[in-house]
C-alpha cells in the first residue's frame, strides 16, 4: 500500500506540483493514514485511544495529529529498525534529548522539497537556469543530520552555479570567504542567499562593524528560515527584514521566509516572490494541509483568528503524516501567518501523547 501511494505522490510531485485536488488529497490521506495505522504500532495505539481507526475516520481532518515533541520520546516509523538509511534530527545541545525523523528512502523527501523551494525562492527561473547560491549554514558533510543542511544541498546541486557554496564552517560564520564569494555573484544578474535568520544576524553585525554596506543586484533574493528568537535577545521578523534592506540593499519584498519542521518532509514558503501584490503569507504544497485549530477543542478556528497550527503532510509515508506543531497562526486567503510559539503546549503535549504510544507496548 505503501509503494502504491508513493508512486502516485512523485507523480504528483514531479508532474504536476502546484496542482490542488482535493479528491486526490482525501483518497491519498485515508489511504496513508490505513497503512500507518497498522505499520506504526505507537501512533496506532495513539489513535486507538482517541477512537479512531480506518473504520471510523472518513477525512483527513479526523486524522489524529501527534504533537511534534512526540518525536523526542520514541521513534515514530513505520518500517523496521535496520532499515532506517537517514536521520535528520531538530536543534539542540548535544546533551538534550533530541527530535527524529528516521528515513528508509531518501526519495520522496527530495521530490517534496524541491517543487516547493523552486515555487517560493526561484519562481522566475527556468527549469534548467542557475544561479550563484551562497548559503550561510553548514553543508550536508558537516552536518548530515540537519534536515535544513539537507535541503540546501539538494538546491544546491540542482540550481547552484559555479561560485556557490556553504559558509558556515565549523560553526562559524567564514565572513571572509563569504564577502570574496558575494563579490563574484554579483556579477550576475540573479543570485540567492539563503540561511538561518541568526546566521544572517551574525553577518548584519559583521558588516556593522567594518561598516560596509552592499547594494546587491535588482535580481537578488533572500531565503531565510529558522526562528527569530536567539539566545540572548528576539528579533522580530519586519526589522531583520528592514536591517537587510539596508545593509544589503534587498527590499523585503524580496526575502522569503520558509517555515518547516524536522518532523516534516514538505515546507511552506513566504508568497511575496509568485504573489507580489497581495499581502505575505505562507503557501502549502498540494499534498499538505494545514488547519488553525482551537488547542484544546481541536477544532478549526474562524478565518482571521489565532488557532495552533496542525499539519496534514502526505510526504511523511514512514513516519505519522499528521503533527500538530504548538506554533501559532492565522489563516489569511489561500494562506497562513506563522505567529509565534504555543507556551508551554509541546511539553504538556508531547508527554501525554507518549503515555498513550507506550501503554501496552
Amino acid at each position: 500500500m505503501r509503494a502504491e501511494i508513493e508512486r502516485e505522490l512523485l507523480a504528483w510531485m514531479q508532474d504536476e506540483p502546484a496542482h490542488r485536488d482535493d479528491a486526490r488529497f482525501e483518497r491519498l490521506a485515508l489511504a496513508l493514514f490505513a497503512f500507518q495505522f497498522e505499520a506504526n504500532a505507537a501512533y496506532g495505539r495513539f489513535c486507538a485511544a482517541r477512537g479512531a481507526t480506518p473504520a471510523s475516520v472518513g477525512s483527513w481532518r479526523e486524522i489524529p495529529a501527534v504533537p511534534a515533541g512526540a518525536f523526542k520520546e520514541l521513534p515514530l516509523r513505520c518500517f523496521p529498525a535496520e532499515r532506517c538509511m537517514h536521520v535528520f534530527r531538530t536543534s539542540g545541545t548535544a546533551l538534550a534529548r533530541r527530535g527524529e525523523l528516521q528515513l528508509d528512502t531518501l526519495e520522496l523527501y527530495e521530490a517534496s522539497l524541491v517543487p516547493s523551494f523552486e515555487a517560493g525562492v526561484l519562481p522566475d527561473l527556468g527549469p534548467d537556469e542557475r544561479l550563484p547560491m551562497l548559503v550561510l549554514a553548514a553543508s550536508p558533510a558537516e552536518a548530515h543530520d540537519s534536515s535544513l543542511s539537507h535541503m540546501f544541498g539538494v538546491m544546491h546541486a540542482r540550481r547552484g552555479a559555479p561560485g556557490s557554496g556553504f559558509f558556515l564552517r565549523d560553526a562559524r560564520l567564514d565572513v571572509d570567504a563569504l564577502g570574496h564569494a558575494l563579490a563574484e555573484a554579483m556579477q550576475a544578474p540573479k543570485l540567492l542567499l539563503c540561511g538561518t535568520a541568526f546566521a544572517f544576524v551574525h553577518w548584519l553585525e559583521a558588516l556593522e562593524q567594518r561598516g560596509l554596506r552592499l547594494a546587491l543586484p535588482a535580481g537578488a533574493r533572500l531565503m531565510e528560515t529558522g526562528g527569530f528568537k536567539g539566545r540572548s535577545r528576539e528579533l522580530p521578523r519586519e526589522q531583520l527584514h528592514a536591517w537587510l534592506h539596508d545593509r544589503l540593499g534587498v527590499p523585503p519584498a524580496r526575502c522569503v521566509n520558509q517555515y518547516g519542521m524536522t518532523e516534516l518532509a514538505s515546507q511552506f514558503y513566504d508568497s511575496v516572490l509568485r504573489d507580489r501584490d497581495a499581502r505575505r503569507r505562507k503557501l502549502a504544497p498540494a499534498w499538505t494541509r494545514v488547519r488553525v485549530v482551537d488547542p484544546e477543542s481541536g477544532e478549526d478556528v474562524p478565518d482571521g483568528e489565532v488557532g495552533a497550527i496542525r499539519i496534514v503532510d502526505l510526504a511523511n509515508t514512514g513516519s505519522v503524516l499528521a503533527i500538530a506543531t504548538a506554533d501559532l497562526a492565522r489563516r489569511s486567503g489561500d494562506g497562513f501567518e506563522v505567529l509565534g510559539r504555543e507556551a508551554g503546549a509541546e511539553a504538556r503535549g508531547c508527554s501525554i501523547a507518549a503515555d498513550e504510544m507506550l501503554a501496552g507496548a
